[in-house]
């Protein structure tokens, strides 16, 4: 009685969040283009999936599973979001618009070693300063706090890059780097 009312709904329970959470990581390495991780992990969440509705199959008349099934699978979904957040993968592209032609954001930017691109642009407004850059995904935060502190009313999109090839980069010593690579999918911290 304990095992099927209180110890199987927790190992479903736990099945459950590890395989989606999996599942939840292996979706952002395949949107990444990772081909060697998103697969592996596909089979472990698969495998994981299995073991659980294989319990859930062996126990149709106990309900206390499928609540536990459903849990998992919610808290599964949170977790994996968490971690996607943690581990920061990939670069992300900023594109800054400020009515201020002589925004001090682009020397700012430049100052913590940011490569920039801007341009002369014109807006619905009249002429705007469009400034471009990208950044490693876990230092975006740190540039948009830079921004909102410089000019609160400047425009500013993040966009996920899939891919970058060439470029100055920060790295976590604050130190500018240059980089060469035609496929670049693994950004390590602090290289």
């Amino acid at each position: 009685m304990w095992f099927d009312y209180l110890i199987l709904p927790l190992l479903i329970f736990c099945a459950r969040i590890c395989d989606v959470t999996i599942g939840t990581i292996r979706i952002i390495f395949i949107a990444r283009g990772h081909k060697v991780i998103a697969p592996l992990l596909g089979f472990f969440e698969v495998l994981i999936w299995i073991v659980a509705i294989s319990r859930i199959m062996h126990n149709l008349d106990n309900w206390i599973c499928y609540l536990a099934y459903a849990g998992g699978f919610a808290t599964g979904n949170f977790i994996g979001l968490m971690m996607e957040e943690k581990l920061a993968m990939g670069v992300r592209a900023v594109r800054i618009i400020t009515a201020d032609l002589r925004s001090p954001i682009m020397e700012a930017l430049q100052r913590e070693g940011i490569g920039v691109t801007f341009f002369p642009a014109e807006g619905s407004e009249g002429k705007v300063l469009s400034i471009y850059t990208i950044v490693q995904r876990h230092y975006i935060e740190h540039v948009k706090q830079l921004i909102d502190r410089i000019d609160p009313d400047a425009f500013y999109v993040v966009e996920d890059i899939r891919s970058v090839k060439n470029g100055v980069f920060i790295s976590n010593s604050g130190k500018q780097h240059n980089v060469d690579r035609s496929a670049y999918r693994y950004w390590k911290r602090g290289t």
